[in-house]
C-alpha cells in the first residue's frame, strides 16, 4: 500500500479545514497532508473564477502559486473547485489521486489526468437534496407570486395583481417535465409524488425501466416540452448539449407554462428564454443559475416581472457543504482497502501500468 502525501485546497465555500477533518478521519492511517490552504479565499472572486471554468475549463487558469510551492511531491490533491488543469497535473510529478467534493467535473480535465494515470474522484449526489428542495421551492415560488409578494409588501404595496393572475395553478393533477434523471431528478420526482403531479423524464442516458419505476414517464424532449406544466432542468452541461434549449424548445411549450432552471445556464440559450418570457410564449420562469455571475445590472431579466431570480443558492446548505469532503475522502478510504469505491470518474485507470505499480508499493 503506498503511503499518501496530500494537499488539500479548499475555497471560500469549504475552506480546507474541512478537508483537514475528512482526512483526519478517513485517511491519516495512509499517510499526512503535506499542505492545507485556500486557492480562493475571496466568496466573490470565487463565483466569478468558479464560473469561469465552468464555461472553459480548467485550463484557463494557471497552475495556482500554491500548487507549486507545495505539490511537487504530494500523490493527492483535493478540493472542491480549484481548478486541475493539465498544467496542475504536469507541475505535480507524483500526483496518483485528484478528488473534488463536487458532483460536477467541469474544474478538472479528466482526458488529462487518465493520461497521465491519475485516478479522479468526486462526490455524486453531495447536495441533491438541497437542489431538489430547492427547485420543489422554486416552482411554488414563481407560480404563487411569493417572492413578488414578498417584494410588494417590503416596498409598502399590497399587490394582489400579477402577470399570471388568471392562470395561477395548483400543482395537483398537472405535468411536470424533468429534463435529466440523476440523484437530484429523481429526488425532485419522489418529492413531488405528494402534490399528485404526472411526471415526464427526458435523459438519454437513464433507463427507461429506472424512470417507471420511479413513478414518471420516459418522453422526448419535444413531447416533454409540449405537455409539461412545469419544466425543472437538472441535466449535466457537455459540449454536446450546451444551449439545446433555444427558441425551438421553448416554442413548443404552453403560454401557460413555468420553466425553472438549478441545474446549469449553459444549457439554455438565454435570448431565446428572454424572448420566450417578453413575448408571453411561456407563464414564467424561476431561474437559480446564470452565464454571468453575479447578474450584470443591464441583465433583461431585471426588467422582466415573470421571473423569479436567486443568486445561485440551490446546493449551498450547511449539510452539503459540510458533509462533502467526509463523503469524498471517506470513498479514497474505500478504494484504498479494496472496498466498492462508488465516485471513481475514469476507471479505466486501474489498468495503467504505472498506477498499479503505485498502488502495490
Amino acid at each position: 500500500m503506498p503511503k499518501l502525501n496530500g494537499i488539500l485546497l479548499g475555497d471560500a465555500m469549504i475552506p480546507h479545514q474541512g478537508f483537514r477533518a475528512a482526512w483526519d478521519k478517513y485517511l491519516a492511517p495512509y499517510g499526512q497532508v503535506s499542505f492545507a490552504g485556500d486557492w480562493e479565499p475571496s466568496w466573490d472572486k470565487l463565483q466569478y473564477r468558479r464560473l469561469e471554468v465552468e464555461k472553459q475549463g480548467p485550463e484557463i487558469e494557471d497552475a495556482d502559486p500554491l500548487v507549486l510551492s507545495h505539490g511537487k511531491d504530494c500523490n493527492v490533491l483535493a478540493g472542491l473547485f480549484v481548478p486541475v488543469s493539465s498544467k496542475v497535473i504536469d507541475a505535480m510529478p507524483s500526483l496518483r489521486i485528484v478528488g473534488v467534493s463536487r458532483a460536477g467535473l467541469e474544474n478538472v480535465n479528466v482526458p488529462a489526468a487518465t493520461g497521465r494515470g491519475v485516478l479522479v474522484f468526486n462526490v455524486q449526489g453531495r447536495n441533491a437534496h438541497a437542489v431538489s428542495d430547492f427547485a420543489v421551492g422554486m416552482m411554488l415560488a414563481e407560480c404563487r407570486n411569493i417572492a413578488r409578494a414578498h417584494y410588494a409588501i417590503k416596498n409598502g404595496q399590497w399587490r394582489k395583481t400579477f402577470a399570471n393572475s388568471d392562470t395561477v395553478p395548483e400543482l395537483g393533477g398537472r405535468t411536470v417535465g424533468l429534463v435529466g434523471f440523476g440523484f437530484i431528478g429523481s429526488l425532485v420526482a419522489k418529492k413531488l409524488s405528494g402534490f399528485e403531479v404526472k411526471v415526464v423524464v427526458y435523459d438519454p442516458y437513464a433507463a427507461p425501466d429506472r424512470v417507471r419505476a420511479a413513478g414518471a414517464v420516459p418522453v422526448g424532449i419535444e413531447e416533454l416540452f409540449k405537455m409539461s406544466d412545469f419544466i425543472s432542468i437538472h441535466a449535466r452541461l457537455t459540449d454536446e448539449n450546451k444551449k439545446m434549449i433555444g427558441r425551438d424548445l421553448l416554442s413548443l411549450m404552453k403560454p401557460t407554462a413555468y420553466f425553472i432552471n438549478t441545474g446549469r445556464a449553459g444549457l439554455v440559450d438565454q435570448d431565446a428564454l428572454v424572448w420566450a418570457l417578453k413575448n408571453k410564449k411561456i407563464q414564467g420562469a424561476a431561474l437559480d443559475v446564470f452565464t454571468t455571475e453575479p447578474l450584470p445590472a443591464d441583465s433583461p431579466y431585471l426588467g422582466l416581472d415573470n421571473v423569479t431570480l436567486t443568486t445561485h443558492l440551490a446546493g449551498t446548505t450547511s449539510d452539503a457543504l459540510t458533509n462533502s469532503p467526509y463523503l469524498l475522502l471517506e470513498d479514497i478510504a474505500r478504494f484504498l482497502k479494496g472496498e466498492d469505491a462508488r465516485f471513481i470518474i475514469n476507471r479505466e485507470v486501474l489498468d495503467n501500468p504505472g498506477f498499479r505499480q503505485w498502488l502495490s508499493e
